[in-house]
């Protein structure tokens, strides 16, 4: 009997590394390894797979899967989950801190053993037997920490008198292809995860589709959002540097938070100046598109406007910051030299919309847009005339929201 069960181990094996060599989602992998199980008299009634994720929102993330549902899900634990209760007092948190590769634990019968809450709960919900299997990967890089890495696969059953000893032959069998198939979708994922995180979703796309030689690149139209932060000289020169970071950040936010729900991409930031784009392409994309942007700048001044109230009532310093608007061509591409590459965007639509937002200031207003931007929507803008801008040959005519206007009534100047 044992041999025939390792038989079809053997065969859940070989299906799970052919798996590897596609682009699967692994939550779909997961879900037919537990139906295939299933089909081989393995009684899981509940299954889960975790492992450590390098994400800026997430520290780890789980599929889960249970006996009634008709797919397996995703989740994401984020960062501030590990100081809960319910990490603290949880049976892999244990397996971690003390290296375990395997925990067993019987919920009735003779060699019952409940040692943590979740097992009174899985034990209250008819769950007879729990099984975790941990496998590291090992993790080259200096400074970095490797204990936490690789899968926790957690099977549970509600048979009466649990497990088998063939059941837990079969699914520790299973368990190194199980990893080997993780593993490599994770570390894709990770990769993926680093590069749109430090790069943006368009050009971390781009880069991981090979375009990484110098000189690399597109044109296209885009709508260019540029933000500059106000009196950052005397901002660094008077706060401690950790408090002049956690402002900028709060700036970032305010600035960039707003632009990347409606479909932004920050390409940029620079110092304390972010760039972002939204790529167009017809005149209807464009009225959209625009639509859109106002109320992302109304947001931006609203988050300023809390963030600065709650400073206020400190005596702390304030932000205030301008948004200037360009619209036209643009290049995204890889610029600098082949040991250390940047992609982002350039030509003079990137060039005019900084200078176009350096006049926010003087003009007394808080958001400028050059014609192009403000013939969308002639109706919510109003002209302040043509200005010279620092580079530009001839005066460019700038427009800034029509009082009483979504954005104006956000955006009024200090």
């Amino acid at each position: 009997m044992k041999g025939a069960g390792m038989g079809l181990a053997d065969q859940v094996n070989e299906w799970l590394l052919s798996e590897a060599l596609g682009e699967p989602k692994l939550e779909d992998i997961f879900y037919r390894l537990c139906m295939k199980l299933l089909g081989i008299g393995v009684p899981i009634s509940r299954a889960r797979l975790n492992w450590p994720t390098l994400h800026p929102l997430f520290r780890a993330e789980m599929i889960s899967w249970d006996r009634d549902e008709r797919e397996a899900t995703l989740g994401h634990f984020h960062h501030q989950d590990a100081n809960t209760k319910a990490w603290q007092a949880s049976p892999l948190r244990h397996m971690l801190e003390n290296d375990l590769n395997i925990l067993r634990r019987r919920l009735t019968g003779p060699g019952k053993l409940i040692d943590f809450r979740l097992l009174e709960e899985l034990a209250a919900d008819g769950i007879t037997d729990y099984l975790a299997l941990r496998t590291g990967f090992k993790q080259a890089g200096k400074g970095i920490d490797s204990s936490g890495t690789g899968i926790i696969v957690i099977w549970a059953c509600d048979r009466e008198g649990g497990f088998t000893e063939e059941d837990l032959s079969v699914l520790q069998e299973i368990q190194r292809s199980l990893s080997l198939v993780s593993k490599s979708i994770i570390q894709q994922q990770i990769t993926t995860n680093i590069v749109e995180t430090y790069l943006g979703r368009q050009a971390g796309r781009s880069v991981l589709e090979g375009n990484i030689r110098l000189g690399d690149g597109a044109t296209t139209k885009a709508l260019v959002w540029y933000s500059d932060l106000r009196g950052s000289t005397h901002l660094t020169s008077t706060l401690p540097s950790e408090d002049f970071l956690a402002l900028l950040n709060a700036y970032f936010e305010c600035a960039a938070r707003p632009a990347i729900r409606v479909g932004g991409e920050v390409l940029a930031f620079i110092g304390d100046a972010v760039l972002i784009v939204f790529p167009m392409e017809t005149r209807e994309e464009g009225e959209e598109l625009s639509k859109k942007v106002l109320k992302a700048i109304a947001e931006s001044f609203e988050m300023r406007d809390a963030f600065n109230a709650e400073r206020r009532g400190k005596g702390l310093d304030e932000l205030f910051f301008g948004i200037g608007l360009n619209l036209g061509k643009v290049v995204f591409g890889n610029i600098g030299v082949p040991e250390r590459l940047a992609f982002t965007v350039i030509g003079s639509t990137v060039t005019e919309v900084e200078r176009i937002e350096k006049l926010t200031k003087g003009l007394g207003t808080n958001v400028l847009a050059s014609k192009r931007v403000a013939d969308f929507l002639p109706d919510r803008w109003e002209a302040v005339g043509a200005h010279m801008l620092d580079g530009v040959d001839d005066p460019v005519e700038l427009y800034m929201p029509r009082m009483g206007s979504e954005a104006a009534m956000k955006a009024a100047a200090e």
